[in-house]
Formats: C-alpha cells, sequence, structure tokens
C-alpha cells in the first residue's frame, strides 16, 4: 500500500483555482503603503515618546521612576536640542533608506489568497503519502488499518492510505470542469492550510525577522564597546544620556544609527521575505519597542515590559557607569546576552532602584522581595563563568586613581565586579563624555538615594507603620526631596 501512495500522480491531486489579481488597497488612502511604511515608525516613535515626556512633565508616576528629574539635568552630557536634532537626522537616513528599499519591491497584490491556501492544501496532501511508509517502520499496517475504519472514520482512513480519500470528490468546488468528478481537499486540509497561509507562515516570518535584527545588534552593539576605537567615535554618543529617557532612544552618532538600526532592521526584513504590510508592522514594533526601553520607567502594567526581559530595567543597566559593558541585547530578546555571558550579574545593585521595586511589589501586593528591576540574581555573580570579562579588571588600569567613595554602587564579589571595573574603565577612556566626573557625579546620586533610603527605614522601624504605608512614605520622600532639585518637572533643564 506504501508503494500505491508513493506512486500519487499529480492528476490524482484536488485541482488548484483560477485566480486573478489586482494592487492590494492602500491601508490609509491616499496615502500609499510603501510610503506608510517609511512614516509610521516616525510617528509611532514620536507618539509613544511623547506619551513619556507627558508622564514625566506632569509626575504622574514617580514611584515607578528608575531615575529622578535631578539626575536627567546633573548626570547627562548633551541637551535636549541636540538629542532631538540628532535623533530627527537618523530619521531623514531611516526615511531615506526605507524608499529606496521600497523601490526594490514588488507592489503587494491581492486575489491570489484562495490559490495560494489551495497550494499549501496540496502540500499537506503531499506530505500524507509519508504515512504508510512511517507506520510500516513500527511495524503497523496502513491499508489494513484503513480498510477497518474506513465505514466508522473514512477521512482517517483517507489519511491511512497516504492522502487518497476515495470519497471526497468535487466537494469544494475547486473543479471547473462541471459534471466531471476530482478529487477534493478535505475540511482538515483546508482548515490547516488556512492556518498555515495566515497565521503560522506571518509568524514565522516575525520570528525570523526577530532574530535576525536582534543577532545584528548584539554583535554590532557588543563590538562597540569592545572595541575602544569604535565606542570613543561612534558609539559613546548615544551614552552621553546616562539617564536614557524616551525620545532620547535613537540619539546616536548617524553613522552608528544607520548601521546598527535603519541596515540591521532592513537586512531582517528582507531575510524573512516579508510583503510590504508585514514590514510596516514589523518597523513600527521595533519603533515601540526601543522606546520603551528607554523610557526610564519599570511600569509594572505596560504590556512591552512584561514581553520579554529586555526592557527598561534590563536596558538601563547599560546606561549606568558599572553596567555600560554588559547587557548588549536589544531591542527584542536577550538570548544572546544569557548564552554568551554578557548579562549583568550584580543584581539591582543601585538604590536608585529601591523605590521603583518597591512600588511594583506593592501594586503586585508582594510580601517579598523577588521583584527585580534588572531582571538578574545577585548570587549569579558568585557562581556565573566570568567570560568574556576575566582580565577586564587587569585593563582598568585608570580605575585604580579613583577613590572607592566614587566607585558607587560596589558591586557583589565575583563577575560583576569585573562587569563594573571593565565598564567603569570604559567611562573613563571617554574623557570628551565627562570621563572620571561621570563617576564623581553617580556615585554622588548613589550615596544620597542610600541615605535617603536608610532615613525612610529609621522612620519606618521608629512609626511601626504598615507595609502599605512605608512603601507610600518612600515614594513621597525619595520622589519629593530628590525630584525637588529639579523643579520636580523633567523638562526642565540646566542648560547642559
Amino acid at each position: 500500500m506504501a508503494a500505491i501512495a508513493s506512486n500519487m500522480t499529480y492528476s490524482e491531486l484536488p485541482p488548484l483555482p483560477q485566480y486573478q489579481t489586482s494592487l492590494q488597497p492602500s491601508l490609509l488612502p491616499p496615502i500609499p503603503d510603501k510610503l506608510l511604511t517609511v512614516i509610521l515608525p516616525i510617528v509611532a516613535y514620536w507618539a509613544l515618546s511623547m506619551f513619556f515626556h507627558w508622564i514625566d512633565t506632569k509626575d504622574y508616576f514617580p514611584q515607578y521612576r528608575l531615575h529622578t528629574p535631578a539626575e536627567v539635568s546633573s548626570r547627562n552630557k548633551v541637551s535636549r536640542w541636540e538629542v532631538v536634532r540628532d535623533v530627527v537626522i537618523q530619521q531623514v537616513v531611516q526615511t531615506v533608506v526605507g524608499w529606496i528599499l521600497g523601490l526594490t519591491e514588488p507592489d503587494d497584490l491581492v486575489g491570489k489568497e484562495e490559490y495560494d491556501v489551495a497550494v499549501w492544501a496540496r502540500r499537506i496532501r503531499i506530505a500524507q503519502r509519508a504515512v504508510p511508509g512511517l507506520l510500516a517502520v513500527v511495524g503497523l499496517d496502513a491499508s489494513g488499518l484503513a480498510k477497518s475504519l474506513s465505514s466508522s472514520h473514512p477521512v482517517l482512513a483517507g489519511v491511512l492510505l497516504g492522502g487518497r480519500y476515495s470519497t471526497v470528490e468535487v466537494t469544494m468546488g475547486l473543479s471547473s470542469d462541471i459534471g466531471s468528478a476530482v478529487p477534493a481537499f478535505t475540511a482538515w486540509e483546508m482548515i490547516l492550510a488556512n492556518a498555515l497561509y495566515w497565521y503560522v507562515i506571518p509568524a514565522m516570518q516575525y520570528g525570523i525577522a526577530i532574530v535576525v535584527v536582534d543577532t545584528w545588534q548584539y554583535f554590532l552593539h557588543r563590538a562597540m564597546h569592545m572595541n575602544k576605537w569604535l565606542y570613543t567615535t561612534f558609539h559613546s554618543r548615544h551614552h552621553r544620556l546616562y539617564v536614557p529617557y524616551a525620545y532620547g532612544a535613537l540619539y546616536n552618532h548617524p553613522f552608528e544609527g544607520f548601521l546598527l538600526d535603519t541596515l540591521g532592521a532592513s537586512i531582517a526584513y528582507k531575510i524573512a521575505g516579508m510583503n510590504t504590510r508585514q514590514g510596516m508592522w514589523f518597523f513600527t514594533a521595533s519603533t515601540f519597542k526601543t522606546v520603551d526601553d528607554h523610557c526610564g520607567y519599570a511600569l509594572p502594567w505596560d504590556p512591552l515590559q512584561h514581553l520579554t526581559t529586555n526592557n527598561a530595567g534590563y536596558h538601563d543597566v547599560h546606561h549606568q557607569s558599572w553596567g555600560i559593558k554588559t547587557n548588549f541585547s536589544q531591542p527584542f530578546f536577550t538570548f544572546w546576552d544569557r548564552l554568551l555571558g554578557t548579562v549583568w550579574t550584580g543584581g539591582d545593585v543601585s538604590a536608585r532602584y529601591e523605590k521603583a521595586k518597591l512600588a511594583a511589589q506593592k501594586k503586585a501586593d508582594l510580601a517579598n522581595e523577588k521583584t527585580s528591576i534588572t531582571h538578574s540574581n545577585p548570587a549569579d555573580s558568585k557562581t556565573s563563568d566570568v567570560r568574556p570579562y576575566q582580565d577586564d579588571k587587569k585593563k582598568a588600569k585608570d580605575l585604580a586613581s579613583i577613590p572607592k567613595k566614587d566607585q558607587q554602587p560596589l558591586p557583589p564579589k565575583g563577575k560583576a565586579e569585573l562587569q563594573a571595573a571593565g565598564s567603569r574603565q570604559q567611562i573613563l577612556d571617554d574623557q570628551s563624555g565627562g570621563g572620571a566626573q561621570v563617576l564623581i557625579q553617580e556615585a554622588a546620586e548613589e550615596r544620597e538615594a542610600r541615605s535617603l533610603l536608610h532615613r525612610h527605614g529609621r522612620r519606618r522601624t521608629a512609626s511601626s507603620l504598615s507595609s502599605a504605608d512605608s512603601l507610600k512614605g518612600l515614594k513621597d520622600r525619595v520622589a519629593g526631596s530628590m525630584h525637588g532639585r529639579a523643579g520636580a518637572i523633567i523638562g526642565v533643564e540646566s542648560g547642559r
């Protein structure tokens, strides 16, 4: 019977329907989809950025801030005007590249969907030819099983016979020869074919694009940090924002912005074989994710911060002087960091994260300390393989001249200590970006944050406050005391 199934010819397969194609209507007439693909990510960037900026200026969720407005003013080494200027430059480059990319793509057509689904149904039918042989390998007689099931379960019997359905003919309306008996697809084949065409294949395309862009950005981003010339020449500009905010997400050197973001996303789009509209959503989703990762908030109700561990808290570590050579993954997942040992292992080492952590615990009604802003466990520092940071402490020769009081926060012993040493040396290498002054400022902010938390802890013990009241008190003291130094409005600058 296996031999009979394998000898099935294409004439025994259900015929494919005829089709007539036409241009796909624009999603937002009269704007062509190719133009919208270029416009929508830019609109998404500024819309989400301005939403977070509005939250900043209204001071709505200070309890979830990773940093205070005072830090934004004092620690960042670039003005907001310079940030906006460079972001616009990158988006101009992005627009030009996107338009050129659109010229290489054929126009999207509609009208062929039924035919394409039928092609997948044929593939499913052909794949069934292997069933009798596979059953024979495990000692089962497909022909005998099919005969016993032919009356009660004729469709299952057809599967066992390698896709030979003697009772299914002309029932799907796929034949143009009226009156002739030709094979037809079964209902289950059509359901599966539709699922593959409309859902599984697009999901695989998005998955491939995500893996490609994550891989591209990880290795280039890591190279920008591991090579001193690349860092000081190009990537250090992005790290002038030691305290990230939403619309600074694409603040880069123009060459880096093109290489890392624009080119990487374009290559992912091409490799995944997406059509124009799929690319539109992929580019827009990537933009949303990038902005959210730089928003500066650990929001418990933000879905983008819960889809993966690569979120604002995770990426914020990468912008700190002690973690700048860790957490390279962006924008979607962290698998390369974890596979290659570049994930930060020091836990929520900074006191700045405490208020956001406690607020998140309160939101989730947690009674323990399992909430982590940085998605790392300090216990891993002692147990993790120190590679690729095994030589970073030896190479951090300039760091020896910095007093310990200006190397705050102190990471746990082990791998995190090496990661922090290498990261701080990189800060010292970038003299035009502030050098040692960056470490001094961050250490001062850290001491102030710890002092506020320590004073709050004493007051809580003295007054025996409830857990909920203590969290509210912490929010008021940290948000009020530290925010007051910058006028409580993140939009106010020091003119830096």
